[in-house]
């Protein structure tokens, strides 16, 4: 979902071989390969990005003015996403990408609220899952891995009120990056360019760049929203 804090805010992609490395692609276009868009063997695997992204996730609640992520409240989160992912047939790359371009993967996230609430690790469409709701006596420290795994849930298989990854990506054909668009917005630019319409320009961007490994913590490089 759209979030003004949000993390997103010719060369070759990165082989999905090679280690995690920076070097910021800004993709423009409909996301399919034509477009010159990564495709899934071009994305690392889920154990390299986890480990790029890892001390990211321990020091990202200090973002939120909150206590950072535990080794546990971690490992409860890597085994979420997987078991989650795995029942609702998402690819765990893609469901840790979003996450991360949502959150950052702070646990203790707050809620950002517009039109609506949005909650949790993936800053779900009125979602039941966090560990801050906006008070002092809402915050859960440590994060209860039940709770993880909700706020997991309701990224990736959706709420009573909005769609998750699951259904987003059954809906576009199994594109990540028109899924990744609509997470973010509720719409793709009429034209189909993913980098064009309301919400974060570069968010289907910076997803990519995630998948193929080449941002993690570091601010995006990308200027769609410039």
């Amino acid at each position: 979902m759209d979030k003004s804090w949000s993390a997103s805010s010719s060369s070759a992609v990165t082989p999905a071989t090679a280690s995690v490395t920076s070097g910021y692609k800004m993709y423009t276009g409909d996301g399919s390969t034509q477009d010159g868009w990564p495709s899934e063997p071009d994305f690392k695997s889920f154990d390299e990005l986890w480990d790029a992204n890892e001390p990211v996730m321990s020091t990202s609640c200090a973002l939120f003015d909150q206590a950072n992520d535990s080794p546990d409240e971690i490992n409860d989160l890597k085994s979420a996403i997987e078991h989650v992912s795995q029942s609702a047939h998402v690819d765990p790359r893609f469901a840790f990408a979003i996450m991360m371009q949502e959150s950052k993967g702070c646990v203790r996230v707050w809620s950002t609220s517009h039109s609506h609430t949005n909650p949790g690790l993936f800053q779900s469409h009125k979602g039941s899952g966090s560990c801050n709701t906006g008070s002092a006596s809402g915050v859960q420290n440590p994060c209860p891995a039940s709770e993880i795994r909700q706020m997991v849930s309701d990224g990736v298989e959706g709420t009573d009120s909005g769609d998750g990854l699951e259904q987003l990506l059954e809906e576009e054909g199994g594109n990540f990056f028109k899924a990744a668009r609509r997470y973010n917005s509720g719409s793709i630019d009429p034209s189909g360019d993913l980098s064009k319409g309301v919400a974060t320009h570069c968010y289907a961007s910076d997803v990519a760049n995630r998948l193929i490994g080449t941002l993690t913590g570091e601010a995006s490089a990308c200027t769609l929203d410039d």
